[in-house]
């Protein structure tokens, strides 16, 4: 197979795709754009389903030893929203499992969330089979009449459906805040009905910013994608729950964009990948520029860093929190001077909102967004990923007596 087949697109970005609404939307034919604005949908649809569900049963059953949240991809996203979600004070621990079946301690003094959007990935179906087996209890997630519900009725477990409108990568929030109320109803975390509105209402308000018709100069998505344009980004988060967000952009950038980045807590960074900016892509790529050239023109054939900095200082209400806001603030003043001194271009998202899944948004939606407009810069469809389509071929061959 010709290694390049089905891809299409060009390396260089184009500005002015992002002005030309029609061509944006010729270019996205799977209405990944269109998906993604829908994320305050469905916050408001998938807590209705959330409701609809019997999860009275978790409740009655009581406190569990330990709560393991079973998925890959965006589904396994979702395991660390909670235990972001629900803190450090979280009276048990939750840990996310990204492959098939379930961590060997786990027994019937637990709980396993199985999460999958397809209802089908072999990860879910895999924890919620074990989960069962060994008597714990289960909790699963996903598109309906698939065979995740199947194995949850059969089981007598809560299903939540969350009806698959779009890939996964498009639907976090579908699939999170499920997550996130069958943990309340556990009581490990508090999440009320106004945190749910508000937080809807701010990704409505993100989406109504980052529409394709607005132009680049007003529209944040589309300045942070052309930002990143030809780079390779950083993304650093400030805190737990600003680095969940930017593993979340990492995703979208590698998935919509097929951008390589690095992401990671501003922490670990300060531990030594902060060196980065010192690098061949950093600050020795920057010193070779003309110093009076514009500063956001590709003038020569250099790659360089792009550093994005996802800022969370503001809500931290426990003051025996592992990271107080002023260590975090001054960690990312610092990281900004670094970057500064040395030439290196930096972004930088700061959350809003008055509830921690809030302001969670607040650092999702214009990432997610840009990660999209990057893509359609290069003329790349974001849904259409071909060398997934191929990996899926050659690591499940067909029967040689079928081919």
């Amino acid at each position: 197979m010709d290694g390049s087949a089905g891809v299409h697109g060009h390396r260089v970005p184009d500005e002015s795709l992002l002005d030309d609404e029609k061509s944006m939307l010729a270019n996205d034919p799977g209405g990944m754009l269109r998906a993604t604005a829908s994320a305050g949908a469905q916050v408001r649809e998938s807590a209705a389903l959330a409701a609809e569900a019997d999860l009275s049963m978790l409740s009655d059953e009581g406190r569990p030893r330990a709560v393991v949240v079973a998925g890959i991809g965006t589904a396994g996203l979702t395991g660390n929203i909670l235990a972001t979600v629900a803190g450090h004070r979280c009276p048990v621990p939750i840990i996310g499992h990204r492959s098939a079946g379930i961590p060997g301690w786990v027994g019937a003094a637990d709980v396993v969330f199985a999460v999958s959007a397809s209802g089908r990935s072999p990860e879910a179906l895999a924890a919620a089979e074990a989960a069962v087996r060994r008597g714990a209890r289960l909790v699963a997630i996903g598109n309906p009449d698939t065979e995740l519900q199947a194995m949850a009725e059969r089981a007598r477990s809560p299903f939540i459906p969350v009806p698959r409108r779009a890939p996964a990568r498009a639907s976090l929030w579908g699939l999170a805040v499920p997550v996130l109320l069958a943990a309340r109803a556990i009581g490990l975390v508090k999440v009320n009905e106004a945190d749910l509105a508000e937080t809807a209402t701010r990704l409505d308000a993100d989406a109504e910013r980052c529409r394709p018709a607005a132009d680049s100069f007003v529209n944040p998505a589309k300045s942070l994608a052309l930002g990143l344009a030809g780079s390779i980004p950083i993304v650093w988060g400030s805190s737990p729950l600003a680095t969940v967000a930017a593993r979340r952009f990492a995703d979208t950038l590698a998935a919509n964009a097929r951008y390589p980045v690095m992401a990671g807590a501003l922490g670990e960074a300060g531990r030594g990948r902060v060196g980065l900016l010192d690098g061949v892509f950093g600050g020795l790529a920057e010193s070779s520029r003309d110093i009076f050239a514009d500063p956001d023109a590709s003038s020569d054939d250099a790659t360089r860093l792009r550093l994005v900095l996802l800022r969370d200082g503001g809500l931290n209400p426990e003051e025996d929190a592992d990271e107080p806001v002023a260590v975090e603030e001054r960690r990312a003043d610092a990281v900004q001077t670094l970057a500064e001194r040395r030439g290196v271009r930096c972004d930088v998202l700061t959350a809003e909102g008055g509830s921690a899944i809030e302001r969670l948004a607040s650092l999702t939606a214009v990432p997610d967004f840009a990660s999209l407009y990057l893509a359609l810069a290069h003329g790349l469809d974001p849904m259409a990923v071909p060398a997934i389509s191929e990996m899926k071929e050659l690591s499940n061959p067909m029967p040689e007596g079928i081919q």
